[in-house]
């Protein structure tokens, strides 16, 4: 596990936490009203819900589910945010859906786990309350709308050598859905990152094997099973939602069953408080300021901040910005800076799920297999390796964050041969297919027919970049990788390609031309933001809870710290807590 190299920063973040409220202002803060009572009133619920991802969409279920009256209220156009967009792995450990796939979890591996993975970053009893409630979380949104979730099977937990992790993995996703369940609501949905091919039905897990559908009996047969999925679901007449869009989809059937109302284009402005705890939400509606009132308390569930250019680069290290995330466009921190201009404390503002990301036109490209695949490697500024390039994808950008200032890797390149592009989907490239001449024009890729070339190309130095493939072939050929221990972990054989030898992760670099593609730190969304007990409770500096204010998802800090247990981190523990902050509100006993 990466550890911080660069702790001063960190801490020095933390101490001043309680002075950035003029910072924050000066990032974009919207002031409350004078007279918040005195805007035009658009309703009075229970529970106020701040965002429409799963963090949201779960709190607002479990309330209604609950007898709670609630609302949720939308920044975007459409509804999902970042989950819809997501491949939707959910990380619970312990849940129904692995216990009968024989995965064998326990309470106890669990919590050991986990409790190796965070280290002193998060409390225990924050961790105790995720473990805790995150299986009655997933069997609770199972029996209270259309959604079934299936076993990742083989997708390791991240670290699965520390105590208590599993080779086997514990992630989940959702089953296939039909979006027809939602009638005109589906076309409100927040689009995928990445669409699936035409005519397919792909699920996350899939995607390891189609990477090696050309060379690969089970990665073809992989590829004929998506498209028969496809096929099948056409002729049923059915619109087949996987994924981010399977979930987002599913959690708004459910709130539609429950009566609870999602109101698209209301943006959060601030939050409303009377008699000394927050009693509703200040937002915009149809263009002007207006007042949703809370009786029993505000979830806030709005996203990070990766699109806030200002906030960024407040708290984050440099060089980072808004053009390398793959969150929604609308997280722009609306919920954070509410909450701390009520002097709710911060935590983990420096951090993000952070994942190497190729800035291609359009859009950055969030890379998984392409990385660790044989006959690829990731160099510096200098031509030289810095990194198991097949470590978990937080790590990875840690690392280069943590080694940029005195050996530059921001960016990166990532080195491969023909050989390679010839085995290997690239993206949705594929294998010996021309790459989009665009990322050639963009800088985002180079091809030359020999190192030297490539390495004038990227503007590395050609004799280091030399003798850096000589060492790599060198030790792929033995299957072992003294310098970085690239596949000494399960977890680094996941997106491998099993039929190289002796080790699935390294294949020597020998077939011209060859390729670089730019890397650069890029995230699926920011993980820092309010502070929260374990009962999903905003809290002050000085440990003090705002009373009526609750958050789950990325607009709190996360309770996996500075690290990453496995696939799914992000939409686990955000279900999880929006599940915990509805029940607390309703009175229910906590698991």
């Amino acid at each position: 596990m990466t550890t911080d190299a660069n702790p001063s920063r960190r801490h020095v973040l933390a101490a001043g936490a309680a002075g950035t409220a003029a910072a924050l202002g000066a990032v974009g803060a919207s002031p409350q009203p004078a007279r918040a009572a005195d805007l035009p009133l658009l309703g009075t619920y229970d529970v106020v819900v701040v965002g429409s991802g799963a963090a949201g969409m779960t709190a607002a279920l479990t309330a209604a589910k609950q007898g709670l009256t609630c609302v949720v209220l939308e920044k975007a156009a459409t509804f999902g945010g970042s989950t819809a967009r997501s491949g939707a792995g959910i990380w619970i450990p312990n849940n129904s859906v692995i216990l009968a796939a024989g995965v064998p979890d326990t309470p106890a591996k669990a919590a050991a786990y986990l409790a190796a993975v965070v280290g002193a970053d998060v409390p225990v009893e924050r961790q105790r309350a995720f473990l805790d409630n995150g299986p009655a979380m997933l069997s609770f949104v199972m029996a209270n709308s259309p959604l079934r979730f299936r076993w990742m099977e083989g997708y390791s937990d991240y670290y699965p050598e520390l105590p208590g992790g599993l080779a086997g993995g514990r992630s989940v996703e959702p089953a296939q859905l039909d979006g027809h369940i939602l009638g005109a609501e589906l076309a409100r949905l927040n689009p995928p990152y990445m669409p699936v091919p035409a005519g397919m039905v792909v699920f996350s897990a899939d995607y390891k094997w189609l990477a090696l559908a050309a060379v690969n009996a089970k990665g073809a047969a992989v590829a004929a099973e998506c498209l028969a999925r496809g096929t099948a679901a056409a002729l049923r007449g059915e619109k087949p939602l996987t994924m981010g869009q399977s979930l987002a989809a599913g959690l708004r059937a459910g709130l539609r069953s429950a009566g609870v109302p999602v109101w698209l284009g209301t943006p959060l402005t601030d939050l409303y408080v009377e008699s000394g705890a927050v009693a509703g939400a200040v937002v915009t509606r149809d263009g002007g300021p207006a007042l949703v009132r809370a009786r029993r308390g505000v979830i806030v569930g709005s996203g990070g901040f990766e699109h806030n250019a200002a906030m960024r680069e407040h708290y984050q290290r440099a060089p980072i910005g808004t053009d390398w995330t793959v969150g929604a466009k609308e997280n722009t921190g609306d919920g954070i800076r509410a909450g701390h201009r009520l002097g709710a404390a911060l935590g983990l503002m420096d951090d993000a799920w952070w994942g190497p990301a190729i800035p291609l036109p359009g859009q950055p490209y969030f890379c998984l297999a392409e990385r660790t695949l044989p006959g690829g490697l990731l160099v510096n500024a200098a031509g030289a390796r810095f990194v198991n390039e097949a470590a978990p994808y937080s790590d990875v950008v840690h690392t280069m964050y943590d080694v940029h200032d005195t050996s530059p890797a921001i960016p990166s390149w990532l080195i491969v041969d023909q050989n390679y592009r010839n085995r290997y989907l690239f993206k949705d490239v594929l294998p010996a297919l021309p790459l989009p001449a665009g990322w050639y024009d963009s800088g985002a890729a180079h091809r030359a027919w020999t190192l030297d070339a490539l390495a004038r190309s990227i503007g590395v130095p050609a004799a280091a970049l030399r003798t850096t493939v000589d060492r790599f072939n060198a030790q792929a050929r033995h299957g072992r990788d003294p310098d970085f221990h690239r596949g000494d972990s399960a977890y680094d054989h996941y997106y491998t390609d099993p039929a190289v030898r002796p080790n699935s992760c390294l294949a020597p670099l020998w077939l011209p031309p060859f390729h670089a593609f730019r890397i650069v730190p890029g995230d699926l969304g920011t993980k820092g933001g309010l502070q929260t007990d374990a009962r999903a409770r905003v809290l002050r500096e000085d440990g003090s809870v705002i009373r009526g204010l609750y958050a789950a998802g990325n607009a709190s800090a996360a309770v996996m710290g500075h690290s990453y247990a496995g696939a799914g981190s992000t939409i686990g523990p955000a279900m999880t807590f929006g599940y915990i902050a509805a029940r607390d509100i309703a009175g229910a006993p906590q698991d």
